[in-house]
């Protein structure tokens, strides 16, 4: 008995160090990481509110808080709008989840820039109004050109409903 629990302080030991050594990697808050989608799938998460599914990278324990973190391999000096959106639907989907406040989420740019990203009135308000526009561009089949990029163009998945090409 006493061997098998020294057995399961060292395994608890190693688990413990290989999650900081995630947390530092990635630059990661910290706290105790409660989901992680990288090195095998987790489990999707579903708002029956927003009818919207999604996998945040790492959700990080803080105090009875969990908080969303989202990896990107690009470099980035300030949160572009679209993950910003993407972190702020985990958001929800956590909220929704564990029926608990989530006071923000953390986007990580090439394991270098993190930014604390507020769900806040003013974000939660965006993600609403992007879901409702997303869902009348599917069911109406037409979307407005709303930059002038061409890369963007050629690589956007909404491409098929869009009248406004510039590619």
């Amino acid at each position: 008995m006493f061997l098998l629990s020294i057995v399961f302080f060292v395994i608890s030991k190693i688990l413990k160090k290989k999650a900081c050594k995630i947390q530092n990697t990635n630059k990661i808050q910290r706290g105790k990481i409660t989901y992680k989608d990288l090195d095998a799938p987790g489990k999707v998460f579903f708002s029956k509110k927003y009818k919207i599914a999604g996998k945040p990278d790492y959700i990080v324990k803080q105090k009875n808080k969990f908080i969303p973190v989202e990896l990107k391999s690009t470099n980035s000096t300030e949160p572009r709008q679209n993950h910003i959106l993407q972190l702020a639907a985990y958001c929800q989907l956590i909220e929704e989840k564990y029926g608990c406040f989530v006071p923000y989420g953390i986007l990580v740019y090439n394991n270098t820039q993190q930014y604390n990203i507020p769900f806040d009135p003013k974000t939660r308000f965006e993600l609403e109004s992007t879901i409702k526009e997303m869902r009348n561009v599917l069911k109406t089949g037409k979307i407005a050109l709303n930059h002038d990029q061409m890369n963007r163009c050629m690589n956007c998945s909404m491409q098929k409903y869009c009248d406004n090409k510039i590619c």
